[in-house]
């Protein structure tokens, strides 16, 4: 199996070069050892995904985890590939990690969309934000490195069944708006910094369809 791409990028935004994912990871964590940052970024993408009734479909990292083990996160986040776009990429991840299909569709289109659609066979998913420096927390036991990444958010419906293929995950845990905001407020320890930035920024978007 070949290693997965990445396209590098510096903190400026500028084409760096392409690299494996373990390699530029490596690097990562040299960097933030040495200089107390990191120097360079990749695409990401990262998603939350709900029920047509609101329900949040929370990722549960597994303990066996590298970095951010056993917290509760957000539903998907992955690496553009070299060569994807992020709509691509989602796509991708969905398939692969959560065993569904699912289509990304422009904000014009997205509210028709998401109630004409039958949400039990496809998820409906849009971008929210595109963010050229999102700061991610990577917590390894007593160990941290912050990555940034050049990421874009993704809000998508879907009320079909979930089938997790992450073997490093616990699968998928559901929240209503009201008990995530509790949780994070009351035991925020359970949560990444991702989910955590995610819901305080855009929960305007986490609503039932109405």
């Amino acid at each position: 199996m070949s290693k997965e791409k990445l396209d590098v990028y510096n903190l400026k935004g500028k084409f760096v070069k392409v690299i494996d994912r373990k390699t530029f990871y490596a690097k990562s964590r040299r960097e933030f050892s040495k200089f107390g940052k990191v120097f360079w970024k990749v695409k990401a993408v990262r998603l939350m995904l709900m029920s047509s009734k609101g329900n949040i479909y929370i990722q549960k990292r597994s303990n066996q985890k590298k970095e951010n083990a056993g917290l509760y996160d957000k539903t998907i986040g992955g690496h553009v590939s070299s060569g994807y776009t992020w709509d691509v990429a989602l796509v991708k991840e969905c398939a692969e990690e959560l065993g569904f299909p699912v289509a990304v569709i422009p904000k014009k289109e997205f509210a028709k969309s998401i109630r004409s659609v039958d949400l039990a066979v496809v998820g409906i998913a849009r971008e929210i934000d595109f963010l050229k420096n999102f700061n991610s927390l990577r917590i390894t036991g007593k160990k941290f490195f912050i990555q940034p990444y050049i990421t874009k958010i993704y809000l998508g419906y879907y009320d079909g069944p979930i089938q997790f293929k992450d073997s490093e995950s616990s699968g998928i845990e559901v929240f209503s708006r009201a008990e995530l905001l509790k949780e994070i407020k009351e035991k925020p320890k359970k949560f990444t910094e991702d989910i955590k930035f995610i819901v305080k920024n855009y929960k305007k978007y986490l609503v039932p369809i109405k």
